[in-house]
């Protein structure tokens, strides 16, 4: 729990020493499906917003982070997302590959897993959102098994 504190603390000051940006806490509960692995979990995440692409379907903006569960698993990763603006709420689907530690937790069958996850947030002005998150991990078959773990977590962003 040391080392979990610890990472969470400097993941938080280097995010606040960035210049632009947004950072999303979220608190939740990983692999809520399976009631023998099912555990607690934190999840930091920063946006890179000086690195957005625009395109026809959405501006993509790089994603990195990682999330921690109360069985010492873990998982950190780096990807994409994009966000979805509909009035007052925002949709974010996102992709993350990353490498898991299962800890005390759940055997997910490879070191390489494969985030997917899609948020719908409420906007709350012009510079937070305040969303529920669905995601699922998996490893795409490179392990001998692949059980895969579905998360829902409920997230705070801010853009700096």
């Amino acid at each position: 729990m040391k080392k979990l504190a610890s990472i969470i603390a400097a993941l938080t000051i280097t995010a606040t020493n960035v210049v632009a940006g947004d950072f999303n806490a979220a608190i939740g509960n990983f692999d809520y499906s399976d009631k023998g692995k099912s555990a607690a979990m934190l999840e930091l995440t920063y946006g890179f917003t000086e690195k957005n692409i625009d395109t026809k379907i959405g501006t993509i903006q790089p994603i990195a982070g990682a999330f921690f569960t109360a069985d010492s698993a873990g998982m950190a990763y780096v990807g994409a997302k994009i966000d979805y603006k509909l009035g007052m709420f925002t949709i974010t689907p996102s992709f993350t590959p990353g490498l898991y530690n299962e800890g005390d937790g759940k055997d997910l069958g490879h070191a390489i897993e494969f985030k997917s996850q899609v948020n719908i947030g409420l906007n709350l002005g012009a510079s937070s959102i305040l969303s529920a998150g669905y995601s699922h991990v998996s490893n795409a078959s490179l392990g001998d098994k692949n059980p895969g773990a579905n998360s829902y977590t409920f997230n705070f962003s801010r853009q700096f």
